[in-house]
């Protein structure tokens, strides 16, 4: 156990170690194990953080993302937290004003995180596998930028599927609807 955790923290210690050394726009700690965004990489990257654009943080095991993140990292214009256990995002996600694409697929979330509604630069959500239930349709037609939102295999009440062109300008992807038994 303790040797597995070892490696799992050497192999996120290397690939920071990387990014900082090569001035890399992306960093890529999907797989890595992660509970929670560790505290000594905030550190580490300061030199290089206004020139990461791209993180993913997919197949990990965070419960949340802390608004040092989002404040830290101000300068994404990617970020993938696919396979995750969030439930919620911080309203600091607001503050990323170059956010283009958010991959949330296979988490937790039961309702459409509001807080991306009012990013301005985004361009496509991917929520595929969530339990979103209900989605605030009239906030996500007046997202300017939006090109797709991904809503597959969520529970998505009726109302959302009455979501089509030209109501809203951009691709909504829906799991097809089940058939109703027969009786």
């Amino acid at each position: 156990m303790h040797k597995r955790m070892g490696e799992a923290v050497a192999r996120v210690a290397r690939k920071v170690n990387d990014a900082v050394e090569n001035k890399a726009d992306s960093l890529d700690l999907a797989n890595c194990k992660l509970m929670t965004f560790p505290v000594g990489i905030y550190k580490a990257m300061r030199s290089v953080t206004e020139g990461i654009r791209r993180i993913s943080l997919a197949n990990n095991e965070l419960k949340s993302i802390t608004s040092r993140f989002v404040t830290t990292f101000s300068q994404l214009t990617e970020l993938n937290l696919a396979g995750n256990y969030l439930h919620r995002l911080p309203e600091e996600i607001t503050s990323l004003l170059h956010l283009r694409a958010i991959n949330l697929s296979r988490n937790r979330f039961r309702r459409f995180p509001e807080p991306l509604a009012t990013v301005p630069a985004l361009e496509t959500i991917d929520l595929e596998e969530n339990e979103i239930a209900e989605v605030p349709t009239d906030k996500l037609a007046s997202m300017a930028s939006l090109r797709s939102l991904n809503l597959r295999a969520n529970p998505v009440g009726p109302e959302v599927r009455l979501l089509v062109r030209p109501l809203v300008p951009f691709d909504l992807l829906l799991s097809p609807e089940e058939p109703v038994p027969k009786a």
